[in-house]
């Protein structure tokens, strides 16, 4: 049996340098790190019981499962609206973003802009518009749909990118302009891709709809979760909360690959 041995090289030796170095480092910070006389077999014999009844005793007492149920579609509706909005305006600026669709003066400035925007957390943006609108779902969406635009636009520009530059240049010759070029090529042959990015951006907005549901307090399954949490201290509650979240993730996963089985089948 022949063995591949890959050559020495200063790359190699620098990853390796730096992986052993911050292992050496987690084992120095862990063995001197001042716990304050904690039993550390204790403390992980309390979060073995705390994870048990988080888990295995998991019930409501603040609210109803039908509340629950609730504020679960209020997250999912969260998540559409910003979904549907970023990817509206996303798929006008990933045409223009878009190297064989545009000048490359365009393309780079959006692409620039996009680029920042994405550098930028989530939480941070939705925090900015809540100066301007006030803690809420308005800021919440407003936030998401943001930080979604710069994500889908650079995921949609290099759909577009994929497409053939012959299809684009025989249209150009027989005298099509550049929406129906968008129309009649781009588009069509990107749409499988741009539904598959599209859904995986709202299984995103759906994760940090729950995170600004506590943070920004827009509501939802999130701010039930904050609740239980930080204010009633019932870790029973956010068992529960959880195994919905769990349920509704599964869902999405489900419905997921429904759509990209149908989508390759009928490419």
């Amino acid at each position: 049996m022949n063995r591949i041995v890959k050559p020495f090289n200063k790359a190699s030796f620098v990853i390796r340098l730096t992986l052993m170095t911050l292992v050496a480092l987690s084992l120095f910070g862990f063995f001197t790190f001042d716990y304050k006389d904690l039993n550390l077999l204790e403390a992980v014999k309390g979060t073995g019981d705390t994870l048990g009844t988080m888990f295995l005793e998991a019930r409501a007492k603040h609210f109803t499962l039908a509340e629950a149920l609730k504020q679960v579609v209020i997250t999912l509706g969260l998540a559409f609206l910003t979904t549907l909005f970023g990817g509206v305006i996303a798929l006008f600026l990933g045409l223009l973003a878009a190297r064989n669709l545009s000048s490359p003066a365009v393309s780079l400035l959006i692409r620039s802009i996009v680029a920042f925007i994405r550098a930028v957390p989530t939480v941070l943006w939705v925090l900015i518009f809540a100066v301007a609108a006030g803690l809420g779902s308005v800021a919440a969406v407003i936030g998401m749909t943001f930080h979604s635009v710069s994500y889908l636009v650079k995921a949609y520009s290099e759909s577009f990118e994929e497409m053939e530059d012959g299809v684009i240049e025989a249209m150009k010759a027989s005298g099509a302009n550049w929406w129906q070029i968008v129309f009649q090529a781009v588009l069509p042959s990107s749409i499988s891709y741009l539904i598959s990015w599209t859904f995986m951006r709202f299984e995103i907005n759906f994760v940090v709809a729950l995170a600004m549901g506590a943070a920004a307090g827009a509501g939802g399954i999130g701010y039930d979760m904050f609740m239980a949490s930080n204010y009633y201290f019932d870790v029973r509650e956010i068992g529960l909360i959880t195994y919905m979240i769990l349920a509704f993730a599964i869902i999405l996963e489900i419905v997921a690959r429904i759509i990209k089985k149908k989508l390759k089948m009928n490419v």
